[in-house]
């Protein structure tokens, strides 16, 4: 099936997630158009998941799904790609206020025997409050025993990594590596499509009052991986942040205007800082849009302030 002709990117209209350590930052800072009165946690600002599919905004394929796109009009969106049922990655903006329970996620060999998918993912802090910090791995010498202890005794966020944030830094949680994002931290997260997660601990939210959620400890311990101890935040080589076969994120500081991919190859841009022009579209912070593999006009123009940008390409877009 041919797609109509296009003459600009692909903006998709955001889906809005409550969440209880959620806020209103994204309304804040992005100027967002938040439901009234929610503490929304999770922007999904594209994804093609059975539950949650994101709509094109306006233009010749406004109303498709990214699902429909995938399914119908790959070649002209997306390129040259693996054959796989859905879009293989899902991207969104978070807006912690409150720390994230602390979760693991289940690596691939083990992810459809426990009834999950896996997920690795990637984080990019685009705003910090001070002192703000996430948690990740391990600390040294802590073994599986001793960490099964701790959860039952309450005492086990003394035993997991814990690190320092400003806005600029980034990391890759790789499926199996214990996490949590801290209070007062907004990022980018580009991950696997996949939404299964497992708690091990919400840092005592009901004795403080609020709701109880679900934890999942025997599913957790099996997925942890207790060789991960102390991991470091990415120290970006260039402009490239991450190569991964699941994804590459690479950052640009655009002084002038810039050829975003090569034709044939497709490219989502995550606009971090100033104002971006593409295809006669602008684009301010926050914003995501996607650059069609077929899409004529492939500049990427600096258009106001400090303009930087994220550029998440996928195997097989873009030579990985």
């Amino acid at each position: 099936m041919t797609a109509p002709k296009l003459t600009q990117p692909l903006v998709f209209e955001p889906i809005f997630m409550e969440r209880v350590w959620g806020g209103r930052r994204l309304e804040s800072l992005y100027g967002k158009r938040l439901p009234s009165a929610a503490l929304i946690g999770e922007s999904w600002e594209i994804v093609d998941r059975p539950e949650a599919q994101s709509v094109v905004h306006e233009g010749p394929l406004r109303g498709l799904t990214v699902h429909a796109l995938w399914q119908k009009h790959r070649a002209q969106i997306f390129g040259d790609m693996p054959e796989t049922p859905r879009f293989p990655i899902l991207c969104k903006l978070l807006d912690a206020q409150e720390n994230l329970s602390l979760q693991v996620h289940p690596p691939p060999q083990l992810a459809t025997g426990l009834g999950g998918e896996a997920k690795s993912e990637f984080w990019y802090v685009a705003d910090a409050a001070p002192k703000s910090e996430l948690f990740a791995g391990l600390k040294k010498g802590t073994t599986r025993a001793i960490f099964e202890k701790a959860i039952k005794d309450g005492g086990v966020v003394k035993h997991v990594h814990s690190i320092g944030l400003r806005a600029g830094d980034s990391i890759f949680l790789p499926s199996g590596r214990l996490h949590a994002l801290g209070g007062g931290n907004l990022i980018v997260e580009i991950q696997q499509n996949s939404d299964t997660t497992y708690r091990v601990w919400d840092w005592d939210r009901a004795k403080r009052g609020r709701a109880a959620r679900k934890m999942h400890i025997e599913e957790a311990m099996r997925c942890i991986d207790f060789s991960d101890y102390e991991p470091a935040l990415l120290k970006p080589k260039g402009e490239s942040l991450v190569r991964h076969d699941l994804f590459q994120v690479d950052k640009w500081s655009l002084k002038n205007e810039r050829e975003l991919v090569p034709d044939g190859t497709f490219a989502i841009v995550v606009c971090l800082t100033g104002m971006l022009e593409c295809g006669g579209l602008q684009f301010r912070a926050g914003d995501f849009f996607l650059m069609p593999a077929r899409l004529r006009d492939r500049i990427v123009r600096p258009k106001g302030g400090d303009a930087s940008l994220l550029r998440v390409m996928l195997p097989r877009s873009g030579g990985l």
